[in-house]
């Protein structure tokens, strides 16, 4: 299989390494060529560069740095670098994804941007729970059991996974994957007044409100929260 991936957090990011060894450790046969933004594009939804010049930097055979977003990454591994992917992966994100984040998140926006173009794949995400830091080597293992099981799955065209790894202490055991709907309820809209003048968001992310048996409820409760998402029919 070939594979296409990318992130939002920049080429250089953690999660982006830990999602190429996951893949590696579950398919080693896999061809897989990396095409991500330059800089961090966290929570730059669906944005596409038309305006300005993009400039693509050449990492390796199979690396490819873009100045541009993660659905700007997608674009031009497929027009430009003439790719042909059987899946296109996007993440680790260093965040969770869930419920209506899927509207905001870059990550998530490179694997619609694939669907599109009727190539399934997978966005994955760690949430972070009070601000810890992410154990990577435990999320690259989570990422392979979420790879083995859902790259085989078939998907209908202009579909594809949402996924959110939860935040473990170090003594639990791995979770399970469930199979849950989206979360329909809004973000926190909470902003507090500045003395200089002005809002500055406030809201916790934590504290969100959830359907029952939803991603949100599902990941918080330290589970691997896996959605499918279709884009049409």
């Amino acid at each position: 299989m070939r594979f296409i991936l990318t992130n939002d957090d920049g080429i250089d990011a953690p999660g982006l390494a830990a999602l190429a060894q996951a893949l590696r450790d579950v398919n080693d046969d896999a061809e897989a060529t990396i095409v991500a933004p330059l800089h961090h594009h966290s929570g730059c939804s669906h944005q596409v560069t038309t305006h300005r010049p993009m400039q693509v930097e050449r990492r390796s055979e199979a690396a490819y740095a873009v100045a541009g977003t993660p659905a700007d990454c997608i674009r031009v591994a497929l027009s430009h670098l003439e790719l042909k992917p059987d899946f296109v992966l996007s993440g680790i994100n260093a965040g969770g994804n869930l419920g209506a984040d899927l509207y905001i998140s870059g990550t998530v926006a490179a694997v619609r941007e694939a669907a599109l173009y009727r190539i399934p794949g997978i966005a994955l995400s760690h949430y972070i729970h009070c601000r810890q830091p992410i154990d990577w080597a435990r999320a690259n293992r989570l990422a392979g059991i979420v790879l083995d099981k859902l790259c085989y799955q078939p998907q209908l065209p202009g579909s594809f996974w949402n996924v959110n790894l939860p935040h473990l202490a170090s003594d639990m055991a791995d979770p399970a994957l469930v199979f849950c709907p989206l979360c329909t309820q809004p973000l926190p809209a909470v902003y507090e007044s500045l003395e200089t003048g002005g809002l500055q968001y406030a809201g916790d992310y934590g504290k969100r409100r959830c359907d029952p048996g939803s991603d949100v409820e599902v990941c918080f409760a330290g589970q691997i929260a896996v959605t499918a998402i279709q884009l049409w029919g």
